[in-house]
């Protein structure tokens, strides 16, 4: 007789549980936020670091993000309600209660990931740790988002303030090299997050949100996806005079005449398929960047 035992029906519960906290603090960012600090740290000369710094540095950088992912979703309940993208989320359906038990955790979280990157790398580093997710958290969330179309072009430091993180971390006074990166970063957020807006424009819209396309329809808000591409990609080119190598050109030069070109023909023919187009098209050119320039700093 078979007498292997069989996961009972708590099991499943138990996983979709999980999969619902996870999905609070925006985890994907969270990765993506932590790349970014590494690579800060790669293109920065400087003291080695030790294996535990780097996992602290990682860590840190992840955990505040995640709280500040998971802030975001706290208080926006009541807006994702209005949107399909997000009615979904576990404050919406109920799946967690949405208690102030969630402010707590999240006040913990983002104390203790500040704390280790002070005791583990130094001053420098935590405070742009905290920034980060202050910016997202605060600044965008709670003071920008619903009062101006400008509310991603200021959140969008929270990017740049990951890079400075990393970099502080190797050398708190930085150099030119994470200060233009921090840069990109802040340029790459407008034009990656208003091809997602111009694809979701009725959500916005809907939820009273006053995101770009918004505010001035979708074929201006395309035409400034564009020129805040070209903008970006002229930025990206920087680093070159700043001693960055060829690796680190080319894949500047690959993924943003991928993403010009897609924003392009985002420009000419405004829509959701060429949006969303645009917008996995800075994916990839985020992407290649910094793998780009963390080759290139392994490199020199």
């Amino acid at each position: 007789m078979n007498t292997t035992a069989l996961p009972g029906p708590g099991a499943p519960r138990a996983r979709q549980l999980a999969r619902e906290v996870l999905g609070v603090f925006k985890l994907r960012i969270g990765v993506m936020i932590m790349i970014t600090a590494l690579v800060g740290l790669a293109v920065t000369p400087g003291p080695a670091l030790s294996l535990l710094q780097w996992g602290v540095l990682a860590v840190s950088v992840f955990v505040s993000s995640a709280s500040a992912g998971a802030f975001n979703q706290y208080v926006e309940f009541e807006t994702d309600r209005l949107m399909a993208r997000t009615r979904t989320r576990a404050f919406v359906t109920g799946a967690l209660p949405h208690t102030p038990a969630w402010l707590l955790l999240i006040g913990a979280l983002l104390a203790v990931s500040v704390a280790a990157a002070w005791l583990a790398l130094n001053a420098v580093s935590a405070l742009f740790v905290f920034l980060g997710a202050f910016f997202y958290a605060v600044v965008y969330t709670v003071w920008l988002k619903r009062r101006t179309w400008l509310n991603i072009v200021i959140g969008g430091l929270a990017g740049s303030f990951a890079v400075l993180a990393g970099a502080a971390a190797a050398d708190p006074g930085l150099g030119a090299l994470p200060l233009l990166l921090a840069l990109v970063l802040f340029l790459w957020t407008p034009p990656h997050f208003w091809s997602l807006a111009i694809a979701n424009h009725a959500d916005y819209a809907a939820a009273g949100v006053p995101m770009l396309p918004v505010v001035v329809g979708e074929a201006r808000a395309a035409q400034v996806v564009f020129l805040s591409t070209v903008a970006l990609v002229a930025a990206s080119i920087l680093p070159v005079f700043f001693g960055a190598g060829p690796a680190y050109l080319a894949g500047a030069l690959a993924g943003g005449l991928h993403f010009v070109r897609k924003a392009w023909l985002l420009a000419r023919s405004p829509g959701r398929s060429t949006a969303m187009g645009a917008f996995f098209a800075s994916l990839v050119q985020l992407s290649l960047l910094l793998v780009a320039a963390s080759v290139d700093g392994a490199l020199r």
